[in-house]
């Protein structure tokens, strides 16, 4: 497949902090990128470097062909990007909003008339032209925020989490219209907290601290983690999340829905382990399994090796 996204030791530094600290991918044509990792890992400022909004401080980017730092006016013109705030100005209306970014990205006459008319109608806003955008419910911003996003059918579309603080009806809706950007040849490069949404993804990159700690397709990923998984259903998660941390053979402890996921060294001695330390707390053990290792428990993994998620 043709390259959409190319980088190569992308770095950017402010002072003497490192933001992004060699950073090497590729991205093919019509591929949905996941950019996963905690707060301070350094997906947002690569976003705002592929998109030109931040100079790189060394290495080397193409999107769509041209180069980051050299042909900025190019890129501009064939990407889409939306911001974890949605990008739109609260104080116009949709309409206006629309006309907005129309005339932004050089869309106008008949084509303006027909790409708006789509934004109004994917967005569910057929009877809301005038209303302020201010007044409407974050799922409907949402759309909204994508579709001036698209407004002039990029071939390329930068998310940079645009379901922060959606409900999760609407955060499936909005999954099922980049699915439809794809289908169509849309290269989607997406930035995420949530982890169901990057097992949407074709392929996952995993930051934290600042560089590229794993790559590969969610399956994949979820085969690097070697150390078994044993889930346990208890009549108190938290508190037996607490009480199990240090135990002999116990790695960690996390909180998983209503259970709790426990990696350890030893399947064969850690399950006595656990159910000893959780009577000595008065915790019961109702269920203790091994289960397949989930794409947070492989996420919770690599960030722990690589000495934890940035504080502050």
């Amino acid at each position: 497949m043709r390259e959409a996204v190319h980088v190569s030791e992308l770095t950017r530094r402010f002072g003497d902090f490192t933001a992004v600290d060699h950073v090497s991918f590729d991205v093919s044509q019509g591929e949905i990128f996941g950019f996963l990792g905690p707060n301070g890992a350094g997906k947002t400022t690569t976003i705002k470097m592929l998109t030109g909004l931040l100079r790189p401080t060394s290495g080397t980017a193409r999107v769509a062909g041209f180069h980051v730092t050299r042909e900025i006016r190019q890129i501009k013109s064939r990407i889409g990007y939306m911001s974890q705030l949605f990008s739109l100005y609260a104080d116009l209306t949709v309409e206006e909003n629309i006309q907005l970014f129309g005339g932004l990205y050089g869309v106008t006459g008949q084509r303006f008339a027909e790409r708006s008319d789509w934004v109004v109608s994917m967005a569910g806003l057929g009877n809301e032209r005038g209303r302020l955008t201010a007044e409407l419910p974050l799922g409907f911003k949402q759309r909204l925020a994508l579709g001036c996003a698209v407004i002039h059918e990029p071939p390329i579309l930068f998310l940079d989490e645009p379901t922060s603080g959606v409900d999760p009806v609407a955060r499936r809706g909005f999954w099922d219209l980049i699915y439809e950007f794809a289908e169509a040849g849309t290269t989607v490069f997406v930035s995420t907290h949530h982890m169901e949404e990057a097992e949407y993804c074709h392929r996952l990159a995993l930051m934290n601290r600042a560089r590229l700690i794993a790559m590969d397709r969610p399956a994949v990923l979820k085969q690097l983690l070697d150390e078994p998984i044993l889930r346990l259903e208890t009549d108190n998660a938290p508190e037996a999340v607490e009480v199990l941390r240090g135990t002999p053979g116990v790695v960690d402890a996390a909180m998983f829905g209503r259970a709790v996921h426990i990696t350890v060294t030893d399947e064969s001695n850690a399950p006595d382990a656990v159910r000893t330390t959780l009577a000595a707390a008065g915790r019961t053990c109702e269920s203790l399994q091994r289960v397949v290792p989930s794409l947070e428990d492989v996420f919770v993994s690599l960030v722990r090796r690589e000495g934890g998620a940035m504080i502050g």
